[in-house]
């Protein structure tokens, strides 16, 4: 008897495993702390590129769209945990996080880039950034890229929970520059007053080497659970139409007055 029990029961959790979700309601995660991207508006509410662009979709989709807000350091373990379905927090396509998770197609592409005063003869080489203090998000492709090429070999990396500290003790003189996420940087510090006197410098960073673009990654997209395909499916779908009935480039012009989309 308890033998048929367990069998019944373990048949029963196969078939709710192999039930497929329709997916008519949709958990975000967004950090809110990554302008213009995301960011939390005077009412507690999430904003930005990245949120309109995840709205988009559950609009073409027909499905609902709720939000939470989530450390960057416990976005991945926390959309395994099952505490949200899909993270639009303008996180990279990257191998080694492709390991861990999946991904919708891109919906933009962006390079990195140094941020320091203007006139400064600091560019992203080893050569030139050694014995300088580099502040970077702690998580994000910038950092991964200067622990993995830069740390070691005489740069201080300085991490930080959110980007905005870091341009805080840029401005302050306790880092002598940033290292982040162009169109973050450009967007969220160069175009804001606090920015005035700051400037990319050595240009934007696309990687020289492939093991360089590996850790940039293949653009932004939005990270599901692997196991979650039919949702992957689906955004990738609803993707393709809002870039294709003119919804992509009318948010995009929002935020942005140049592609982001890239090839």
């Amino acid at each position: 008897m308890i033998r048929r029990t367990l069998m019944l029961a373990a048949l029963a959790l196969a078939a709710q495993g192999a039930m497929a979700k329709d997916w008519d309601s949709i958990r975000f995660a967004t950090e809110g702390a990554y302008p213009p991207f995301n960011t939390v508006d005077t009412s507690g509410a999430v904003q930005g590129f990245d949120v309109d662009i995840a709205n988009a979709l559950c609009e073409e989709m027909k499905a609902k769209c709720t939000w939470v807000k989530q450390e960057w350091d416990g976005m991945i373990p926390a959309l395994l945990s099952r505490k949200f379905d899909a993270i639009s927090a303008s996180m990279s396509i990257t191998e080694e996080r492709k390991k861990r998770v999946d991904f919708s197609d891109k919906y933009y592409a962006t390079p990195l880039a140094l941020v320091a005063k203007k006139g400064s003869p600091l560019v992203p080489e080893l050569g030139v950034l050694e014995g300088k203090r580099i502040g970077v998000q702690r998580g994000t492709v910038a950092d991964t890229f200067a622990t993995r090429f830069w740390a070691e070999q005489g740069v201080t990396v300085v991490r930080y929970a959110r980007q905005e500290e870091a341009y805080l003790d840029l401005s302050a003189g306790r880092i002598d520059a940033a290292w982040a996420d162009a169109l973050v940087a450009d967007g969220g510090f160069l175009k804001q007053p606090a920015g005035a006197e700051y400037a990319f410098v050595g240009g934007l960073y696309h990687g020289r080497t492939a093991e360089e673009k590996g850790v940039i990654g293949e653009g932004v997209g939005i990270a599901i659970r692997k196991q979650d395909a039919e949702l992957k499916q689906k955004l990738d779908k609803a993707l393709a139409a809002i870039r294709t009935n003119g919804k992509y480039d009318e948010i995009r012009k929002k935020y942005f007055d140049y592609d982001i989309y890239g090839e």
